[in-house]
């Protein structure tokens, strides 16, 4: 099966002289040194075989057998995985968090309509971007103590299993 190029056009006799010979029972399309075999059967260069298990060999020659010092084509090098470093991490975060920062600005300077709020008997009237910004941080104090809570607690759970195992491995010996 062969594919045409984008921009071939056959009856262009430039485009014709560059292109192999049609593969034939005679003459089949094989690389010799990288390149086609362009002679042919009438050429100077003899068709090629191919044994099985072998490798390709001019007519007339005896074919050679496919050995491990046969060189085949050489496996391209992966390219080495890029490494994640705690700098780039650390990097990645401080550059979020400073877009998040302006983002934030931004909405806080848009939004400087005072409201009135009102809060356990307190009232006052504040810029509605400052009221949404103490209301955010609230919500994410409340989050950071759930979330602490949990990790401690996980914490004495793994602790409590090592003093559990640590004791039956000594009850053993």
């Amino acid at each position: 099966m062969t594919q045409t190029p984008r921009g071939f056009d056959p009856q262009d006799p430039n485009d014709a002289a560059t292109t192999p010979p049609p593969v034939t029972a005679e003459a089949p399309a094989a690389y010799i040194d990288g390149g086609y075999d362009t002679a042919g059967p009438g050429g100077s260069t003899p068709p090629l075989t191919s044994p099985p298990g072998g490798t390709l060999a001019p007519a007339g020659e005896a074919p050679r057998a496919a050995t491990p010092e046969t060189p085949t084509a050489a496996p391209t090098p992966e390219p080495e995985p890029r490494r994640v470093t705690r700098a780039g991490m650390v990097w990645a975060a401080v550059a979020s968090a400073l877009v998040v920062l302006v983002l934030l600005i931004v909405f806080i300077l848009q939004n400087q309509e005072y409201v009135q709020v009102k809060f356990f008997g307190l009232e006052g009237a504040v810029p509605l971007g400052i009221a949404l910004f103490i209301a955010a941080v609230g919500g994410g104090i409340l989050v950071a103590i759930a979330g602490a809570a949990r990790i401690i607690q996980l914490r004495l759970a793994t602790h409590r299993q090592r003093l559990r195992l640590a004791g039956q491995a000594a009850r053993q010996r």
